[in-house]
C-alpha cells in the first residue's frame, strides 16, 4: 500500500481526535461538579463517584474489544457509532432529571470514547507514512494529554458562570462537527472480515475490570470498609487470571496476549503504565496541595497546572518528530530523566511547595512527559508485526485507562492516611506530608519505568 499523508487522513485524525478529546475533557471537567451534584441530587460522595467510575468501567471494557472491532467493522462505521453514542450520552446528561440517568449518560459516553481512542491510533498506524508515524502518534498523544489539563479549568469556569449542565451542552456541537468530518474523511484500507466474538472472554474481562476498578476506588476507605476493597479486588484478579489463561489457550482470543512474550513490547507497555500512573497521580495531588495546603481556590489550582500540561502536550508531536528523525532511544531517555529530576525536586520541597515552585516543577515534569508518553507507545508498537498492531494498540489504551483508576486511588489513599493520622500538626501540614509521601512513591514508579525503558530501547527495532 502506498501510504500518503493526504487531506483525508489528516481530517480522519482530526475527527477521531476531537471525539477522543471530548471524552477525556468531559471526564476531568465533571470532577469539579461533584459538590454541586451532591447537593442538587441529594447523593453522597461514594454515589457521585459513579459519574467517573461508570464511565471509566465502560471505556476500559471497550478497549480490549478494539482489535475485534477493527477486524470485523469498517473504521467509518465504528466512528459513526462512537460519535452517535457520545452525542446521545451528552444530551441525556444535559437533560437528566435524576442522578441515575446522569450516570447512564456517562456510561453511554464511555462506549463512544472507548471506541474512539484506539480507533484514532489504529488509523495512524495503518494509514500514515512510516516517516510520519512518530509525529502523528505524538499528535494523538497531544490530544489525550491536553484534555485532562483543560478539563478542570473548563469545568470550573462553566459551573461558576453557566451551570453544570452547560459542560455537556457545549460539547455537543463539537462532537457533531467531528461526526460530519469523520463520515466524510475516514477511509477503509483493509476490508473487514467476520470473526467469532468470544462472549466468555468479554464476560471475564468485564468482571476483571469491574472488580479491579471498584476495588481500587475503595482503597482509601479500606480501614473502615475492608470488604468493599478486598472482595471486588479478589474477584477482579481471579477473572483476570482466567481471562489471561483462556486468551493464551485460544485460537480466536478477544485480544492476543501472546504478544506479551515479545519482551521489548512488554517493557514499553510496563513503563507506559508506570509513567501514566505518575502523571495521573500528580494530577490528583497538586490541585489538592494548592487548595488544602496553600489555601487557594480550585480555579487557581487548575490554572497552575495548565501551563505545564500545555507544554507537555506541545512537546508530544515534537518528541514524535525527533523519534522519526533520530530514533526512539534519545527522546524517551531524555524525557524520563527530566521527569525523574522534577519528581526529586517535588520530594525535596514536598512540605513547603509554594505555588511558584509547583508551577515550575510541573513545567519540567510535563516537558519530560511530552517526550516519553507518545514515543513509548509508538516504539512499543514498532516491536510487533503489522498484523498484531491492533492488539498491541488495544493493550496500550487499556493500560492507560486502568492507570487512571489505580494512580488516583493509590495517591488519594496515601494522602488520606496522612490527613487522618493522630499527630500534633494542622490538617494542611498533614496534607503536605501525605503529598510528599505520594511524591516518593511516584518517584519509585518513574525510576522503575526508566530502568525498563533503558532496557527496552537498547538495540530495539526502529529505535
Amino acid at each position: 500500500m502506498n501510504r500518503q499523508l493526504n487531506t483525508k487522513l489528516i481530517l480522519s485524525i482530526i475527527a477521531t481526535g476531537l471525539l477522543s478529546f471530548s471524552g477525556v475533557v468531559v471526564e476531568t471537567a465533571t470532577n469539579v461538579t461533584f459538590p454541586t451534584l451532591m447537593k442538587e441530587f441529594s447523593v453522597n460522595t461514594s454515589a457521585v463517584q459513579w459519574m467517573t467510575t461508570g464511565y471509566l468501567l465502560v471505556a476500559s471494557i471497550m478497549m480490549p474489544l478494539s482489535a475485534y472491532l477493527k477486524t470485523n467493522f469498517t473504521s467509518k462505521k465504528l466512528f459513526i457509532t462512537a460519535a452517535s453514542s457520545f452525542i446521545i450520552g451528552l444530551a441525556l446528561d444535559a437533560l437528566a432529571p435524576a442522578f441515575s440517568l446522569l450516570v447512564l449518560g456517562r456510561v453511554i459516553q464511555g462506549i463512544g470514547a472507548g471506541i474512539a481512542l484506539p480507533l484514532m491510533f489504529n488509523i495512524i498506524l495503518e494509514q500514515a507514512p512510516a516517516s510520519k508515524i512518530g509525529l502523528l502518534m505524538g499528535v494523538g498523544t497531544l490530544i489525550t494529554a491536553i484534555a485532562p489539563a483543560i478539563g478542570p479549568t473548563f469545568g470550573g469556569l462553566i459551573v461558576n458562570s453557566l451551570g453544570w449542565r452547560s459542560i455537556f451542552i457545549i460539547l455537543i456541537p463539537l462532537v457533531v462537527i467531528a461526526l460530519f468530518i469523520g463520515a466524510f474523511a475516514i477511509q477503509q484500507i483493509t476490508p473487514p472480515e467476520k470473526t467469532k466474538l468470544n462472549i466468555i472472554d468479554i464476560l471475564l474481562v468485564s468482571v476483571a475490570f469491574i472488580g479491579l476498578i471498584i476495588g481500587f476506588s475503595n482503597l482509601s476507605a479500606v480501614a473502615q470498609n475492608p470488604v468493599g476493597f478486598w472482595i471486588p479486588l479478589v474477584v477482579g484478579v481471579i477473572a483476570l487470571i482466567l481471562f489471561i489463561y483462556k486468551s493464551t489457550h485460544s485460537n480466536s482470543p478477544l485480544i492476543d496476549l501472546k504478544i506479551l512474550k515479545n519482551h521489548k513490547y512488554s517493557e514499553h507497555l510496563g513503563a507506559f503504565f508506570l509513567v501514566q500512573l505518575g502523571a495521573l497521580g500528580m494530577s490528583f495531588v497538586l490541585p489538592n496541595y494548592v487548595q488544602l495546603v496553600n489555601m487557594k481556590t480550585a480555579l487557581v489550582a487548575g490554572l497552575l497546572v495548565l501551563p505545564g500540561a500545555l507544554l507537555g502536550a506541545a512537546f508530544a508531536p515534537l518528541g514524535g518528530a525527533i523519534l522519526d528523525k533520530f530514533g526512539a532511544r534519545k527522546p524517551i531517555l531524555i524525557g524520563i530523566i527530566i521527569e525523574i529530576i522534577a519528581m526529586v525536586l517535588y520530594v525535596g520541597f514536598g512540605r513547603q511547595l509554594s505555588n511558584g515552585l509547583i508551577l515550575t516543577f510541573y513545567l519540567l515534569f510535563m516537558l519530560g512527559m511530552g517526550l516519553v508518553m507518545g514515543n513509548t507507545m509508538t516504539n512499543g508498537l514498532k516491536q510487533l508485526p503489522q498484523e498484531k498492531s491492533a492488539d498491541g494498540n488495544g493493550l496500550f489504551n487499556t493500560v492507560q485507562q486502568f492507570a487512571g483508576a489505580v494512580g488516583t486511588s493509590i495517591v488519594s489513599t496515601i494522602m488520606a492516611l496522612a490527613q487522618s493520622a493522630s499527630m500534633p500538626k494542622s490538617y494542611a501540614a498533614r496534607t503536605a506530608i501525605g503529598s510528599q509521601n505520594s511524591f516518593i512513591l511516584l518517584l519509585v514508579f518513574l525510576v522503575i519505568a526508566g530502568i525498563m525503558l533503558n532496557s527496552a530501547t537498547k538495540l530495539s527495532k526502529n529505535s
